[in-house]
């Protein structure tokens, strides 16, 4: 047969979105389903996009409007509990020397972006979907949806995050293992003299840090070890998470003195998978959480989910045949480029629960970013 020309996208996160929108470029018939009702229910606070990112949305067609709606910036700076400035490090260009190091945005408001982006693509989109059943025949794959219809598409693409419904259904045994770490997350106000990511190691916590999402936002965070999330009550996440926040010092009381909504603060366990040997089964291929995850100690998530669309896509619209073969070269391109990123987001954050001092952290994070420079 020729080249397929139907894909169904599961999961409307960023993976899913990009993966969509490259498709349908290409004039690949794409539909894409969303669990959830409102596709922009839980975007979260903030989120951190370094330059292999911006790669990508500007590759999406949406740098732009990111541009915009984000805050850009091109250092870290570590800091004493008590707000003392030690060190400040310019951060790699990894998107390459066009690209800011770093932009903070608003978690939603990049969902946003790239939700309107999906739309205007012309995909076929339908939330508070479900794929039921996935029936593989040969060359192609039936599925059944939660509301009763059935399509058989050329490829599935499953982008349904961490507990992917999908992986699963197709055999796909790995799940999500925890790494002992958890963290605390809130938007709040800016204070004026915010103007680049702080990290706080030490105190009550193993980080403190924020990172500018816009000129009048940013978003901050706790790391803490991982608790029974059964034994917080939602209603006390506030007062949890000042609880650790009312330590440290520099800009973090101005900070500290918005966190009053329970609400809006999310408590999250660090995680971590890589899923071996394949990312596909048949003609349903995994891309960003469903096929790795990592904690967020060099805020790689979101970028290395993006890679995935895009490569995947690069390869899909650039072949005759979808087949094992192709499918098996995407997963060996991608994951000698994710493996060494997971590994090293998870032993930082290992050095941290072990109490190691002598932990040469700036050196795995310098070489890590540095082999992200490269185009994926």
């Amino acid at each position: 047969m020729s080249t397929p020309r139907t894909v169904l996208v599961v999961g409307g996160g960023a993976a899913g979105n990009a993966a969509t929108i490259l498709l349908r470029r290409a004039g690949i018939a794409v539909d894409l389903i969303e669990a959830k009702d409102d596709w922009n229910a839980t975007a979260g606070s903030g989120i951190t996009l370094q330059g292999n990112a911006l790669r990508v949305l500007r590759e999406l067609g949406v740098w732009e409007q990111v541009q915009a709606s984000g805050y850009g910036f091109s250092a870290v700076g570590i800091t004493a509990p008590d707000g003392t400035v030690l060190h400040v490090a310019e951060d790699l260009r990894t998107g390459g020397d066009d690209l800011p190091a770093t932009v903070g945005m608003q978690r939603p408001r990049l969902q946003r972006i790239l939700i309107d982006a999906v739309r205007a693509s012309g995909a076929g989109v339908r939330l508070g979907v479900r794929a039921t059943a996935l029936e593989q025949e040969g060359d192609g794959v039936t599925v059944t949806f939660s509301d009763g219809t059935s399509r058989r598409y050329d490829l599935v693409i499953a982008a349904d995050g961490l507990g992917s419904a999908t992986r699963a259904a197709v055999g796909i045994t790995d799940k999500p293992e925890p790494t002992g770490m958890a963290i605390w997350r809130v938007a709040a106000p800016r204070p004026a003299g915010v103007t680049r990511t702080d990290l706080a190691y030490g105190g009550p916590a193993y980080i403190a840090g924020y990172c500018p999402t816009s000129e009048d936002t940013l978003y901050a965070y706790v790391v803490e070890a991982n608790r029974d999330r059964n034994s917080i009550p939602t209603g006390s996440y506030a007062e949890e998470m000042r609880s650790l926040a009312r330590h440290y010092g520099g800009h973090w009381p101005e900070i500290t003195a918005h966190i009053t909504d329970p609400a809006q603060v999310n408590y999250t366990w660090f995680d971590r998978m890589l899923v071996e040997g394949s990312w596909h089964r048949g003609r349903v291929v995994l891309v960003g959480d469903a096929a790795h995850c990592c904690p967020p100690t060099l805020a790689q998530g979101a970028a290395l989910s993006m890679e995935d669309a895009w490569v995947l896509a690069q390869m899909l619209t650039t072949s005759d045949t979808w087949d094992d073969v192709l499918f098996q070269a995407y997963y060996e391109r991608r994951v000698t480029r994710v493996r060494p990123v997971v590994d090293a987001s998870v032993q930082i954050g290992q050095w941290q629960l072990d109490g190691v001092r002598d932990a040469d952290v700036p050196a795995l994070m310098g070489r890590t970013m540095t082999m992200l420079r490269e185009l994926p």
